[in-house]
């Protein structure tokens, strides 16, 4: 059934704890990422470059199959579409298993990749749904919901996945470089064989949360199909996406906040093992990272748009990261790995400011520029190889390289926060 967007306020919690439930998943399957990468590391003696290509696998899906996901969301709806990218989910899921049993590196990325898929389909249809299900302004509110459900996944990640594939590393660590032959395979297999269980419960799961969506009354919801000019209160007939400058501003911003996200989650580890840091104890600190995103969100529940507005949010949050970014490069230890989990609460409030602004005025072209903005999710893809080149090839000190990739990042946000979202628009 599709209804109009002012009676879908009416629907009920039904429709955001739906929405919840699947930004629960997104958080559990994008962050399991983050122990993989030390995982892979463990298991085929990977270079960080190499190691990187977890999240590059990952990411890089966003960019090739957001816009076809916008294509299928129109012929078979939000609901069929959130059902389809479960069961693709499964899929990349179990293509896991004959990857450990072959033990080949292509094969996992491959199950990654559709993972990435996947979640591509999933995310173009979950967040422009839960941007319109109520009024635009207090859309960060809504995401900001799902986003605890997100980044609560975030930090159970590396309990659940660090403690079943990363147990004992360091000393499995000193006995496969110890070990040869027959003893060092056996060793290997050992080691990979942890992914199996793990991911079949994960398929298996999926599945059946596509089915108990077959069976819930989702309803679509339909956007408005102009777009009024604020100024004037006059309808504005826009005949291109490219009518919208703010929109390709949104999605370069999205990138580069996702660049930023996954540097300060998914590379923590990596950076705190460079300080030095054990690495069973630096397997925990996505969840620091987590742990402080957590917080950021609770804030702007409370805090938008009653208090301040999702612009303002983005602003406050911008200069975070720059002040973060700074302390964390002047400090070492623990006190650096601080300020880089610290990022999380910068990072807290962008994708919910930054995407509904994003999208924001572009009535009929809704779904096409909820597409282009999840295709800025690449960011993630490319930006920990940046970071590696960087440190290995110009052969910059980790944390040099690490703030000189950082830091353009939030100083772009920051642009976008003050002047980008408005470009092309006519607001008051």
């Amino acid at each position: 059934m599709s209804i109009p967007v002012n009676q879908a306020i009416s629907r009920g919690p039904k429709p955001l704890i739906i929405i919840c439930v699947l930004f629960f998943i997104f958080g559990f399957v994008t962050w399991a990422n983050g122990t993989l990468i030390p995982f892979f590391k463990l298991s085929f003696g990977l270079s960080d470059i190499q190691a990187f290509l977890v999240t590059f696998a990952s990411y890089m899906a966003y960019f090739f199959l957001a816009l076809p996901s916008s294509w299928i969301l129109k012929q078979i709806g939000f609901k069929n579409g959130i059902i389809s990218g479960l069961i693709l989910l499964g899929i990349g899921s179990l293509v896991f298993i004959p990857a450990a049993q072959t033990r080949t590196f292509g094969l996992f990325l491959t199950g990654i990749f559709v993972q990435g898929a996947a979640l591509a389909l999933l995310q173009t249809a979950s967040n422009p749904y839960l941007t319109i299900i109520g009024p635009i302004e207090s859309a960060a509110k809504r995401i900001s919901i799902a986003g605890i459900c997100n980044k609560f996944a975030g930090i159970i990640v590396p309990f659940i996945m660090g403690t079943l594939f990363l147990k004992n590393a360091s000393v499995i660590e000193k006995k496969i470089e110890l070990a040869t032959g027959i003893a060092k395979e056996q060793l290997l297999n050992d080691v990979l064989s942890r992914v199996n269980m793990p991911y079949i419960v994960l398929a298996i799961v999926f599945c059946l949360f596509a089915l108990v969506i077959k069976f819930t009354d989702l309803p679509e919801v339909n956007v408005e199909e102009d777009v009024i000019d604020d100024t004037k209160g006059e309808v504005i007939k826009h005949q291109s996406i490219f009518q919208f400058p703010h929109l390709f501003l949104g999605a370069l911003c999205i990138f580069v906040y996702v660049a930023a996200e996954v540097m300060a989650g998914d590379i923590i580890g990596v950076y705190g093992k460079a300080l030095g840091i054990n690495a069973d104890i630096s397997k925990y600190f996505t969840s620091l990272t987590l742990g402080s995103m957590l917080v950021g969100y609770i804030i702007g529940i409370i805090a938008i748009p009653k208090y301040i507005s999702q612009q303002f949010a983005l602003r406050i949050c911008a200069i975070l990261g720059l002040i973060f970014t700074i302390v964390a490069y002047l400090t070492t230890g623990y006190t650096s790995v601080i300020f880089i989990a610290l990022l999380g609460l910068a990072n807290s409030l962008m994708w919910p400011a930054i995407f509904p602004l994003g999208i924001s005025h572009l009535g009929k072209f809704t779904k096409t520029g909820s597409a282009i903005m999840i295709m800025g999710i690449s960011g993630g893809a490319l930006w920990p190889l940046l970071y590696a080149f960087i440190k290995d090839h110009l052969h910059l000190d980790f944390q040099l390289a690490y703030f000189v990739t950082v830091m353009p990042c939030y100083l772009f946000i920051l642009y976008f926060a003050i002047k980008g979202h408005k470009v092309g628009l006519h607001l008051k």
